[in-house]
């Protein structure tokens, strides 16, 4: 008896000796805290949850991992004013100097995402707007638009971008045809509710004339250098204009009838009041506009057959337009600036 006695006191002290040693070694980098262990805690209606003492403290046992502080929540953005706070009014433009599209986009290209897109970083825009510029052989127009453009349209925080709408080919220019295929194909790139048509050697001289769209169709373009800074008429629908998404569809888009210059601002202002809405303006200081001096377009030459279509306009508005559109897209090219779409519009030779 007292062998076995002897024989188990010599196996535990050295079990003893053994784990002494094991925490002598691991004790440098180890540390060892007691935690309460959690308990079940029934609530007024049955349920249970799990708690632990308040005291308690989560104990550290890899030997390099840190607890990392708690991530600070992310800043929930309001609404965009309906007034943007950064406009500064009157602007100076000039279009003397040439401007190269590497000298742009290293000017204005930092806020952007590719395919000329932008929208603010501190405040939720109300607007999505896509930007359409009827297009063909005016790339020295495009540069100065760009320069200006993008800036305005950065101080106004519009959700908003740009799609140059490119014609392929020497044939007759069809600007009113170019901008519904501007306001498909914009479509497949994002959700836009507003779409600015702007003709590419026009740029306004004050910031406040907002690029957005409004309870009506709205004419931007009201005040040209041009007309000496006076609408040419009190129909003029030229230049640059707004139509929400629903306002399009209203009024079938734009005729794709008119081939060469003229006649299809005038056609779409009828459609506007032939489906019972009115068009908006800027005053005329606000919609002033500065038109870059250059010749008139090859194959894009007055149309003498254009101002007769103008008689039949409530008679083809329904039929003539978005429903009718026909063309094939060659080619999508993305820059920081723009997004630019070639297409072939089936046009007639010149």
């Amino acid at each position: 008896m007292l062998k076995k006695l002897l024989a188990f006191l010599s196996l535990f002290a050295f079990l003893s000796l053994l784990f002494y040693a094991v925490v002598l070694f691991y004790g440098k980098n180890t540390h060892f805290s007691l935690v309460a262990e959690p308990r079940a805690v029934a609530n007024r209606n049955k349920s249970f949850s799990w708690k632990s003492p308040q005291d308690s403290q989560v104990t550290e046992l890899s030997h390099t991992k840190k607890v990392m502080p708690p991530t600070p929540r992310s800043k929930i953005l309001e609404p965009c004013p309906e007034t943007p706070p950064n406009l500064v009014g009157p602007l100076h433009v000039d279009f003397n100097s040439k401007r190269t599209l590497e000298e742009v986009q290293e000017q204005v290209g930092s806020p952007l995402l590719v395919g000329g897109r932008y929208k603010p970083t501190d405040c939720i825009s109300q607007h999505k707007v896509a930007v359409i510029i009827p297009f063909r052989n005016r790339h020295e127009h495009l540069m100065h638009w760009l320069h200006y453009m993008h800036p305005i349209l950065i101080r106004q925080q519009l959700d908003y971008g740009v799609y140059v709408i490119n014609q392929d080919g020497e044939g007759v220019f069809n600007r009113a045809k170019l901008m519904n295929v501007g306001y498909i194909e914009a479509q497949k790139h994002y959700d836009y509710d507003c779409f600015v048509f702007s003709d590419v050697d026009l740029v306004p001289l004050d910031d406040r004339n907002l690029y957005r769209c409004f309870d009506s169709p709205r004419h931007l373009a009201v005040a040209m250098d041009k007309f000496n800074f006076h609408l040419p008429y009190k129909t003029y629908f030229g230049g640059v204009s707004s139509l929400s998404k629903e306002q399009f569809l209203k009024i079938n888009g734009c005729p794709n009838t008119y081939w060469g210059w003229g006649g299809e601002d005038d056609d779409i202002y009828r459609r506007i009041v032939f489906h019972g809405m009115s068009v908006s303006r800027p005053d005329g200081v606000t919609g002033k506009y500065k038109m870059v001096r250059h010749q008139r377009d090859k194959h894009n030459e007055p149309n003498p057959k254009n101002p007769d279509k103008l008689q039949k306009t409530q008679q083809t508005m329904d039929k003539d337009g978005l429903n009718s559109l026909s063309y094939k897209v060659k080619e999508i090219v993305k820059d920081v600036l723009y997004t630019f779409i070639t297409v072939d519009i089936q046009a007639p030779a010149s």
